[in-house]
């Protein structure tokens, strides 16, 4: 019997997916709760399974192209008695089995699969999340060796499958994988790579532990070898590290041609710029700033480092300024709010649920941490390097990009002071940290070389005014300033 697979509503109210990359082809045999592509929401990258065992017969959609949900996403031959038909969405959920979890996927350097968190959940079928000691120890090493490392991309270990070649020479071949392995890299990577007609195979990653970067590709399509670019994937999770100066692949060797490059707008980005035009255009946007003297904090995260009870567990500089931003709007609550045009209304939210604001290869992601006013400061920076860690790999759930209800962005990393950032949309304040810098600042009377911070507070107008916006900036600087202040404040 051939049955048809249409491509599942995965969640949070998306109505189509991009196909990056196919793990089958025609005449593959496909067991079930088989990985069989990575598709791309307007949120994360999904590893989407196969609802039944088989043998593929067709794929209605190529590597690049637009799927809508409900739309036949690949054809299979079950091998069961019957005529052919092309099964509907309920009925292909219904032949699969019971209702369970998308689980992510990651691939060791051993070629071992990895499970992890799981991602959205499709009704009707998907892959059983495996749990168990195994599990946890696995996702342990894998938090342990990515969360500290900050300008880093960390992909799965497996490739496009049908790349066009394009001929290099030995010298310019991977070595960080044996033959029989594929090049490493982020499914945009090897989507990029697909579009220049770049063979993986003879590029050579300069991304941590061999990954390949995007950069990497693009100085493969001028001409000029391998890229040298450092990625800022997820720097926002880490703070307190020195800013990179990054690369973009334009330093080819002298005399080398670049040719224009043209990326279609679409996924993540394409969902980012929808909703940023729709921020600024909607919310009247204000922002105030406050420099502070923040060594105490920063004395703060560094006994915490030293001292063996917390051994494991990664304070930064983020992980304060999200306790303080907790702390503060619990004084404030004016800022953890909505405006609701529909039923002209504002909502005063009883949680927060604090979006990050991370920098990775398919663009701005902003997954939020539920509930973060109820965690310790140790549970807070767990939750956040969690975070970091599905973000760099691309795997961020779509159910940690909704629900946020006020947000942190992180540019100080990037070496900037303050900046002007956009809303979230649906949420009254962003609040900016910009980079710790030693200099001459009065201190008890004196002029002393003490670290300082430039604090950057948009607000939406209609929700928040000037006053109230001053009182919570002011509350997180005084935190900041001193951190012994948050006994006051519980």
């Amino acid at each position: 019997m051939i049955r048809d697979f249409p491509l599942p509503d995965l969640g949070e109210g998306l109505t189509e997916s991009e196909i990056v990359a196919w793990r089958v082809a025609v005449g593959d045999r496909v067991e079930l709760n088989q990985i069989i592509a990575d598709v791309e929401t307007a949120k994360a990258v999904v590893e989407l399974p196969s609802p039944f065992a088989g043998v593929v017969t067709a794929l209605h959609a190529g590597e690049g192209e637009t799927v809508n949900v409900g739309a036949p996403l690949f054809s299979c031959d079950t091998g069961e008695g019957g005529a052919e038909e092309s099964g509907s969405p309920a009925e292909s959920a219904a032949s699969a089995a019971p209702t369970s979890t998308l689980t992510s996927t990651s691939t060791d350097t051993d070629g071992s699969v990895t499970d992890d968190a799981p991602g959205p959940n499709l009704v009707g079928y998907g892959a059983g999340a495996e749990s168990g000691p195994k599990r946890r120890a696995r996702r342990s090493a894998l938090a342990a060796d990515l969360v500290p490392t900050v300008p880093a991309e960390t992909a799965p270990a497996d490739a496009m499958p049908g790349s066009s070649s394009v001929q290099a020479p030995a010298a310019e071949v991977a070595t960080t994988a044996a033959p029989s392995e594929r090049p490493r890299s982020t499914p945009p990577v090897r989507k990029l790579a697909h579009d220049l007609g770049v063979d993986l195979e003879a590029v050579h990653g300069t991304g941590e532990r061999g990954l390949i970067t995007r950069a990497d590709v693009e100085a493969a399509a001028s001409g000029s070898g391998a890229g040298d670019a450092v990625s800022a994937t997820s720097a926002a999770f880490s703070p307190d590290e020195p800013a990179q100066t990054a690369s973009n692949g334009r330093n080819g060797s002298v005399g080398s041609e670049r040719a224009d490059v043209r990326i279609p707008i679409k996924g993540v980005r394409k969902h980012t710029a929808a909703a940023m035009v729709a921020s600024a255009f909607t919310a009247p946007h204000v922002t105030e700033f406050l420099t502070v003297d923040v060594t105490a904090t920063m004395d703060l995260v560094r006994s915490l480092r030293e001292d063996p009870a917390f051994a494991g567990h990664r304070v930064t500089p983020l992980a304060v300024v999200a306790k303080a931003v907790c702390l503060a709007a619990r004084r404030t609550p004016d800022v953890n709010a909505r405006w609701e045009e529909a039923s002209q209304e504002i909502v005063q939210f009883a949680s927060v649920n604090l979006g990050i604001a991370a920098a990775t290869e398919r663009g701005l992601v902003v997954p939020n941490v539920k509930a973060a006013e109820r965690m310790t400061l140790i549970e807070l920076a767990d939750a956040i390097g969690e975070l970091a860690v599905t973000a760099r790999e691309g795997r961020t759930r779509p159910g940690d990009l909704t629900g946020g209800t006020l947000s942190i962005t992180n540019v100080g990393v990037f070496g900037v002071d303050a900046g002007t950032p956009i809303l979230n949309p649906g949420e009254a304040v962003i609040l900016a940290m910009g980079a710790v810098r030693r200099q001459p600042w009065e201190h008890r009377g004196e002029i002393a070389l003490r670290e300082v911070m430039t604090l950057s507070l948009s607000f939406d107008h209609r929700l928040v005014d000037g006053q109230q916006a001053a009182a919570f900036l002011t509350d997180v600087g005084a935190l900041l300033r001193d951190p012994a202040r948050a006994l006051t404040m519980v």
